[in-house]
């Protein structure tokens, strides 16, 4: 587990490493590059989970479990939100059900954290947790990627996941989703790609989502421009910043008990 930059969490966790391209979004993940930067650190569990094409580094599709990072979150004794998997997805169809239990069986014991987990997978979340038949746990929040109305249909997905908190990452927003049903949607965070390579992001998508969150009540997270801003102009991500229609917007899901529909 380590600290992170990531503005609507705490720290990281990542019981598996590697993945592989699912959609669009996927193009410039920042886990591709940052799984090569680790394994040239001499970091094993990151060894030969890239290849170069292109000049870029691209998953290879190879998927490890790592057991030694299980018990980290036990030793966290400080409340924390976690982002479970930022260098993965949990839901991976390489990552076992044995591990994903696993993986719930920690959460389960430390309930005062928080976690988050995101996923471009929710059909699978959706019926592993379905035929589980387990109660949700009141602190993990389950959420998945939407960065263009090709994929809007994970929305319904998750929709139908048994869970306390559902959450949806608009990012990187690269289209617009139209007037997405947010019904049952607890929380959206939108943010633009950042990095060389980045795609635009146009304001009027983002506003698209807002006024949707405003119908459904659903808290509403900018994350970011990334490296273009509103006014179409290419820049550093901080030069951009996180300001929308004037303002910060960090609102973050009600956390009072909730009823898993």
């Amino acid at each position: 587990m380590a600290e992170t930059e990531i503005e609507w969490t705490d720290a990281t966790w990542n019981p598996v490493a590697g993945c592989s391209v699912m959609s669009a979004g996927c193009k410039n993940c920042y886990a591709m590059k940052m799984a090569k930067r680790l394994e040239a650190m001499g970091m094993e569990k990151y060894s030969g989970l890239t290849r170069t094409v292109n000049g870029q580094s691209v998953w290879t599709g190879e998927i490890r479990e790592d057991y030694k990072s299980l018990k980290i979150p036990l030793s966290w004794k400080k409340p924390r939100k976690i982002f479970v998997n930022s260098m993965s997805d949990l839901f991976h169809d390489e990552v076992s059900d044995s591990f994903v239990e696993k993986v719930w069986d920690v959460m389960a014991a430390t309930p005062h954290h928080h976690y988050q987990i995101l996923t471009k997978r929710p059909d699978r979340m959706r019926d592993m947790l379905i035929n589980w038949g387990r109660k949700p746990l009141s602190n993990v929040w389950l959420g998945t990627s939407v960065e263009n109305f090709k994929v809007v249909d994970r929305v319904d997905a998750l929709r139908a996941v048994p869970s306390v908190i559902r959450f949806i990452s608009f990012e990187p927003l690269i289209g617009a989703v139209g007037n997405i049903n947010l019904d049952n949607i607890h929380w959206a965070i939108v943010g633009g790609e950042s990095g060389p390579n980045a795609r635009p992001i146009k304001e009027e998508w983002i506003d698209q989502i807002h006024a949707q969150c405003r119908i459904y009540d659903t808290a509403f997270f900018f994350k970011q421009w990334g490296t273009w801003g509103a006014d179409n102009k290419k820049r550093s991500k901080k030069a951009n910043g996180r300001t929308y229609r004037g303002k910060i917007w960090d609102d973050m899901p009600n956390t009072v008990q909730r009823s898993a529909m």
